[in-house]
């Protein structure tokens, strides 16, 4: 008896103390746990008033610029500078919010349109180049379409403010794919988002249209392929006397996506896989899934792999214009060549295995959907000429023509250059027939 007593006495209180120390641990927890859904609910309340806050902005100062004088180049470039800063601000406010499981992309991809219309305006010489009669139509087109969601965001933040709605509920909604919840905010949000899903087409201009282009099979030449073709097809593309061991499955049937895919599965030990579009067949992809043991070729003996490679399947003169090592394995981007330019937006992509040179890699979807026989211009300005805009440090930089893709996604021909500055190598582009820079890329040192 007297020993239960003593160990009681030693015991009691030890518990108590764990139970007094577990209780403590708990509510500390609960305590940081709900300062973290505080600081959580806080930021997101402060990105949905914000964006409601610019997205009014952006109303008034579509209105505002449509108000003023068709002559008044300088306020309507101040005007696009600010729609470009609002709207950027806006997407960068959608995403802090908890809306990444829920539909509101449209409205996203809305406000990235407005952003680079506003950009490509804002940058231009209005005083050389001012507003067209269809810019300035698209912008009244804006001005009621944002009078629309401004309007419908704000209904939402009246019923966030007035019934103190919580976004964690719709964190924990979305994430339980509770979407049939009744949240008033996450039925708010997609009503919006399927209004503007439904607007009809914007002019937006053949600039803002290039930056968005979708490649589809109205963009290539051809007719309709069967899987049957593909198979040979591949067979063809990989030396095979017979198509019996490739497969084709059809992706995208009757979209404008529409696309084949064929594979080998374990030919000599190794997957084969390949990729080719339904209309023409032409290949987008190629890769041979392998082990690769070490380095015993040098990228030299690898390019010229690459080059032979392409000349065999249908890509003839073509220049290697990057090159770097990933592993065991060298990529090289060829471009194609025509009087001695070189043509960018004509490229493929090759790997190499630096074990025996084998190609097992290959993309060639700009190729495919940009390849077509040009008439190149003669520049305006000598290579001597355009020089002149280079740094001293790149002033003794050879040039060469080549015809790139601008910023716009529009083609132009251009001088490109090849110098280093600072310790790092570029390649720069100006343009052949003014001299304006087009494009500077950093190249890796090797």
């Amino acid at each position: 008896m007297h020993t239960y007593r003593r160990l009681s006495g030693v015991l009691f209180p030890l518990v108590t103390l764990l139970l007094l120390g577990a209780f403590y641990w708990g509510y500390q927890e609960r305590e940081a746990k709900n300062a973290v859904l505080l600081k959580a609910e806080t930021q997101y309340q402060k990105a949905f008033h914000e964006l409601s806050a610019d997205l009014d902005r952006l109303n008034h100062q579509l209105g505002s610029t449509l108000a003023v004088n068709a002559a008044s180049q300088s306020y309507q470039r101040k005007s696009m500078v600010n729609m470009w800063r609002l709207t950027s601000q806006a997407q960068a406010e959608i995403s802090q919010l908890p809306l990444t499981m829920m539909p509101f992309q449209k409205t996203g991809d809305f406000l990235s349109h407005i952003s680079n219309f506003a950009y490509k305006a804002s940058m231009r010489d209005l005083t050389k180049q001012p507003l067209t009669d269809s810019e300035m139509k698209t912008m009244q087109t804006l001005y009621e379409k944002s009078t629309e969601i401004n309007n419908d965001l704000s209904t939402i933040q009246d019923k966030v403010l007035q019934d103190k709605l919580q976004w964690m509920d719709v964190e924990m909604a979305l994430a339980a794919k509770e979407q049939k919840s009744g949240n008033a905010i996450i039925d708010g949000l997609k009503d919006v988002d399927g209004k503007v899903g439904k607007y009809e087409a914007i002019d937006w201009g053949p600039t803002v249209t290039g930056m968005y282009e979708k490649r589809t099979i109205k963009m290539l030449s051809g007719e309709p392929t069967t899987a049957e073709e593909i198979k040979q097809k591949a067979a063809s593309f990989l030396g095979l006397d017979s198509a019996s061991a490739i497969t084709v499955k059809e992706n995208g049937k009757d979209t404008p996506y529409a696309t084949y895919s064929a594979t080998v599965k374990k030919e000599r030990g190794h997957n084969l896989s390949m990729d080719f579009t339904n209309r023409g067949g032409e290949l987008i992809w190629y890769m041979k899934q392998r082990d690769i043991s070490g380095n015993k070729i040098e990228l030299a003996e690898a390019k010229l792999r690459a080059a032979e490679f392409l000349d065999k399947h249908g890509y003839p003169t073509m220049e290697a214009v990057t090159y770097d090592q990933l592993g065991n394995e060298g990529v090289f981007t060829f471009v194609h060549k025509k009087d001695n330019v070189l043509i960018y937006p004509d490229k493929v992509t090759a790997k190499v295995a630096l074990d025996n040179g084998e190609v097992v890699g290959l993309q060639a979807g700009d190729y495919v959907y940009s390849h077509r026989d040009r008439k190149l211009d003669k520049p305006e300005m000598s290579v001597d000429q355009v020089r002149k805009g280079l740094t001293p440090a790149m002033s003794k930089a050879k040039g060469r023509l080549a015809l790139i893709k601008n910023e716009d996604n529009q083609e132009v021909l251009c001088y490109e250059f090849k110098g280093k500055t600072n310790g790092t190598n570029y390649r720069i582009y100006l343009n052949a027939d003014n001299g304006s820079e087009e494009a500077v890329e950093e190249m890796p040192e090797f």
